[in-house]
């Protein structure tokens, strides 16, 4: 019948105890261990000889780990300890279910993407498909510090990696947008909607999300897939730093394979980060001592890279002698060894 009792008693102090608020709930708790500490060591101080000792008992037993190690001898002690099975099981075992549903109720929150980002100097994905996911790879790839947001409408994302974050909710909303943290974001890729089979519709919603963005952080590179390239003219009323074509490149790219064979080779090595010699394509900003091209073109092939572009114009072999504009941006082919070099020599 006691027995009974002590169950019954265990099970309805629970109930009350879940009505409390997690703070509540650890203060609680914290003060119940302290004070059964302190009258444990009052009560029996020849067999808890340390508060750290009584501390010990009393959380193995609200626990029910009760290691046997340490136990009351004297009849008030019993009673504390009776104290404890009634009341502080229940009391502790709730709270140890509340950090446990947290910590799950957190993983939970942040694979559905209802979570705040608060980080800096990210990218931001819009859009989920299996060219995001090859994108995602590739920055986790070439870069082993920059964090990758996922803005879609899916439930959750099939990667899984520490510095991939997702965000669930609609890219065209500044709310989403905001939990995304693009005020401190560095750059957004808007992929084009595969879900949307007009090509019109389609840009038009690139449109609405570049736009959004444009308003809300309009320092932000934003790199924007369109479908077709006659929209680009739709774009100049904000300010899109580079258009992808996606149609129009896989054809062309087509016809060039099959004019010129094997240059989908060169293109895919100059696009793609891999092992193979030869190097990859970089950007590097200019040193002061460049005056013109040649300075930075003979400069850059003795440290083993080679110059190719200034920003979209690629003939830089004609403009030898040319003074090189200021915040311009460089680009060079080189083995990413030699590069590293390069970035060192940007800083020093």
């Amino acid at each position: 019948m006691g027995e009974v009792f002590a169950v019954f008693t265990i099970r309805r102090l629970a109930t009350l105890i879940r009505k409390f608020n997690n703070i509540s709930l650890l203060l609680a708790a914290s003060a119940f261990v302290i004070i059964c500490a302190i009258l444990m060591r009052t009560l029996e101080p020849e067999r808890f000889t340390t508060f750290f000792n009584a501390i010990w008992y009393v959380m193995t037993t609200v626990t029910t780990v009760g290691y046997g190690d340490l136990f009351p001898e004297t009849a008030a002690g019993k009673v504390v300890a009776m104290f404890m099975f009634v009341f502080g099981i229940g009391l502790v075992g709730v709270v140890i279910g509340k950090v446990v549903d947290g910590l799950g109720s957190f993983t939970r929150r942040k694979e559905e993407g209802r979570l705040i980002y608060k980080g800096r100097k990210h990218i931001i994905m819009i859009g989920w498909s299996k060219k995001t996911e090859i994108a995602v790879n590739e920055v986790l790839e070439s870069d082993t510090f920059t964090d990758i947001i996922v803005i879609a409408q899916t439930d959750r994302l099939p990667l899984n990696h520490e510095r991939l974050h997702y965000i669930q909710g609609d890219p065209t909303d500044r709310e989403t947008l905001l939990k995304a943290n693009t005020l401190n974001a560095k750059a957004a890729i808007i992929f084009a909607d595969e879900l949307i089979h007009d090509a019109s519709l389609t840009d038009g919603k690139s449109l609405l999300i570049a736009s959004t963005i444009e308003s809300l952080a309009p320092d932000v590179h934003t790199t924007v897939e369109i479908m077709q390239e006659k929209h680009i003219q739709n774009f100049n009323h904000i300010h899109v730093n580079d258009f992808i074509l996606a149609q129009e490149t896989i054809s062309r790219l087509a016809v060039r394979s099959a004019l010129s064979k094997g240059i989908t080779t060169l293109y895919n090595r100059l696009i793609r980060r891999g092992e193979e010699e030869g190097g990859e394509l970089f950007e590097i900003k200019p040193r002061k001592e460049w005056k013109t091209y040649r300075d930075a073109f003979n400069a850059l092939l003795a440290e083993g890279a080679t110059l190719i572009a200034d920003q979209h114009r690629l003939g830089v072999n004609h403009l030898m002698d040319t003074t090189i504009p200021e915040e311009t941006r460089l680009y060079v082919i080189c083995e990413e060894s030699v590069y590293v070099k390069l970035k060192h020599s940007e800083e020093r």
